[in-house]
């Protein structure tokens, strides 16, 4: 059972299943919503887990105005997880949330036990015909997401093609200038300094295919972070929850 959560203005599901599981905080990337993480939360709840997935301020059904800055982001994260009544565990981030979750690690080391980022490098600068796009012709500049997120491959039953699109919708649905101040907040960060200070046990799930976040620089984000593990995931792009849900699932709940 999943049920809502409000936290002053901002939106959450948490799974009920259970009050003992470990905690699993799913954190989504720019102009996207906790949706992102439907296949994944569902089956860490079956496996157990107490899963908490956020819409970050401006995102989905959260309320105020979308962070400029990666900072910015994981200081709500932090002031969220502060809130809710659940002990500190792995936190997880997708691209944006990813940067999120490091800079969270990196300043607020009480607020969680772990930590997984998908799809991440310490640097992640955005093209500019991307961020002149997100600011002005929202619906190109998530077709645009769509086409260089997922790895171009094809199915014969129309299931890549499928997930493209759903990509290319649920951008489009974002509020105005909410995804334009993601891609700007990722455009503007460099996570070397916080990947340095990180102290919890960290899991890297890169694409070896992703195009907006190369696997090189994924790699080397992870070698300047003490201990951390890699996955590599053979043909997946940038969007691997989407593109490779079970991948993830099982190595998020390993």
């Amino acid at each position: 059972m999943w049920i809502d959560l409000a936290v002053g203005r901002q939106f959450a599901v948490l799974s009920s299943d259970r009050s003992d599981g470990p905690v699993a905080v799913l954190v989504h990337g720019a102009g996207s919503d906790h949706r992102v993480w439907e296949y994944q939360g569902a089956g860490l709840a079956r496996l157990g887990w107490r899963v908490l997935a956020v819409d970050l301020p401006g995102h989905g059904r959260s309320d105020g105005r979308a962070a400029e800055t990666i900072p910015a982001v994981a200081d709500g994260l932090a002031a969220l997880l502060a809130a809710v009544e659940l002990p500190p565990g792995l936190v997880v981030g997708h691209s944006m949330g990813a940067l999120a979750a490091l800079d969270l690690a990196a300043r607020y080391p009480d607020r969680l036990t772990g930590l997984a980022l998908v799809g991440v490098a310490a640097r992640m600068p955005v093209h500019p015909a991307l961020l002149a796009a997100a600011r002005d012709d929202l619906p190109r500049a998530a077709a645009m997401i769509a086409g260089w997120g997922h790895a171009a491959e094809a199915s014969g039953d129309g299931a890549a093609e499928r997930k493209v699109e759903a990509t290319r919708q649920l951008l489009e649905q974002s509020a105005p200038g909410v995804l334009a101040a993601g891609l700007t907040a990722c455009d503007g960060y460099d996570g070397g300094a916080a990947a340095a200070r990180i102290a919890v046990p960290t899991r890297l799930i890169l694409g070896d295919a992703d195009k907006m976040s190369p696997a090189k620089a994924g790699l080397a984000l992870a070698s300047q972070i003490s201990g951390a593990r890699v996955s590599l995931i053979h043909g997946a792009g940038h969007m691997l929850m989407a593109e490779r849900p079970d991948a993830v699932l099982e190595i998020l709940s390993d």
